[in-house]
């Protein structure tokens, strides 16, 4: 029986070249480790995700002066920032503008669903071979791992706080797993914990954090005691019952971490606090995301929405004008707003993305009425603040439709590498593929103008 394909030591795992020069375990990295900008400033980093293609013309990137069938039925209005223009929908925003950094020139050459998402979280295309078929394309152990995975592999946590959260869901239709939600190849221990319940029910809870009754933190932890006491070394080669009690280690972890425990206790906030997010699925994941913020979790994914809710093929203006603009855009601002009173935004890098945007042209799906916008990933916009990001700048520049980047373009390797660089992860970390390839985890380049302010 063959070994799985992500079964490599831990050492192998951190090559520094295929020279063969290790990396040790990083601890937290001052400042003045690297001369990259920004670096070592982020704890932690909230990503707010917009699955399916936020549409870059009728949100962060509007071409009022383009004809109507490019520019769609929105108008624009002033931001904070002189000379810079937001979706009439995106008031809240418009205000704060002056805490974000606007991408407007991210880029790349995947226009589907699932091979867009592994790229956009991990920065790389999905491992070859992949066949035409979404099929052959699905979440796989052979992936390369995400941010919040290759985080808990070179930091994990001792402390009972998770070092990856995802939030309220994942991204599953029908047969198809979106690539790049999990640990790939690192194997499931590094899994990011995945909450899958509505944080705006009233009965909101997560039941692996409640014991059963009559069971103590204390008796809990006898027990675990106990089972490690009785079992037996595992033989070489065990590999699902390593992984086994890994997840098991994990469980007894959270459920002995009360500050863990009471940062899903959403009820403990005030109404006016959970008003101001919005009372619905979209607001309180955000509350919640910087309920974790304030506990320590180091990386959190916020989902606005499950696989295609901003696919917005049909009734782009319609879905974005009634529900998601509003309610994004709320949630938002009452999230920077606590992060700054609270002063945790000087250590949280806040992202707010999608895989890509949408098409330029307006068209109509065969059969529909309401006209929408098909995938884009030429060119689409993103939000980031935080963690010694400049607020009040447009970094990149699209053309006039907003088709193309008429400036650098940056790519999901440079987003990436610059969330590990604000996390303190050298250029020298390299992780080794199931062919036993050292891969950089840095790939791209760090997006440097978020905290000079000097284009490149």
């Amino acid at each position: 029986m063959h070994d799985p394909l992500y079964r490599v030591g831990r050492r192998g795992f951190l090559q520094a070249s295929a020279a063969g020069v290790v990396a040790a375990g990083l601890p937290a990295l001052s400042p003045t480790v690297f001369a990259d900008p920004g670096v070592g400033r982020a704890k932690s980093v909230v990503f707010v995700l917009m699955s399916g293609g936020l549409s870059q013309l009728d949100t962060l990137d509007p071409k009022p002066q383009a004809a109507l069938e490019i520019r769609g039925e929105f108008s624009s209005i002033s931001t904070s920032i002189p000379g810079v223009a937001f979706s009439e929908h995106l008031p809240f925003l418009a205000e704060q503008a002056n805490r974000w950094s606007i991408v407007r020139s991210m880029s790349h050459t995947e226009h589907n669903h699932l091979l867009a998402t592994h790229v956009a979280l991990t920065g790389r295309p999905t491992p070859v071979p992949r066949g035409a078929s979404d099929l052959d394309r699905v979440q796989s152990r052979t992936d390369f791992p995400n941010m919040a995975a290759a985080v808990d592999y070179l930091r994990p946590s001792s402390n009972g706080v998770p070092t990856g959260v995802s939030l309220p869901n994942y991204y599953i239709e029908g047969p198809l797993t979106w690539p790049g939600q999990y640990s790939g190849f690192l194997g499931p221990k590094h899994d990011p914990w995945q909450i899958s319940q509505d944080p705006n029910d009233p009965s909101f809870k997560v039941d692996a954090l409640s014991l059963q009754a009559g069971v103590t933190p204390q008796r809990l932890k006898s027990r675990r005691e106990l089972l490690d006491h009785v079992d037996a070394p595992l033989p070489l080669g065990a590999d699902r019952s390593k992984a086994f009690t890994d997840q098991q280690g994990v469980a007894f972890s959270l459920l002995t971490s009360a500050k863990v425990t009471t940062s899903f206790q959403l009820d403990r906030e005030t109404p006016e606090t959970r008003d101001r997010y919005g009372r619905n699925k979209f607001g309180q994941s955000l509350l919640l995301a910087r309920r974790l913020v304030e506990v320590g979790v180091p990386v959190i994914q916020a989902t606005m929405g499950i696989v295609q809710t901003w696919d917005t093929h049909v009734d782009n203006w319609g879905k974005l004008k009634n529900t998601l603009l509003p309610q994004v855009d709320r949630g938002l601002a009452a999230l920077m707003d606590d992060l700054s009173a609270s002063g945790l935004l000087d250590q949280t890098l806040v992202i707010v993305m999608s895989e890509f945007g949408r098409t330029p042209k307006v068209s109509n799906l065969p059969g529909e009425a309401l006209p929408g916008r098909d995938h884009w990933a030429s060119v689409y916009s993103l939000l980031a603040a935080g963690a010694g990001v400049r607020g009040g700048q447009v970094i990149g520049q699209s053309d006039s439709i907003a088709a193309y980047p008429v400036s650098r373009a940056w790519s999901p390797a440079d987003l990436c590498t610059t969330v590990y660089n604000a996390m303190g992860i050298g250029e020298e970390v390299h992780l080794q593929d199931p062919l036993g390839r050292p891969n950089a985890l840095r790939n791209g380049a760090v997006i440097e103008p978020l905290y000079s302010g000097r284009e490149v």
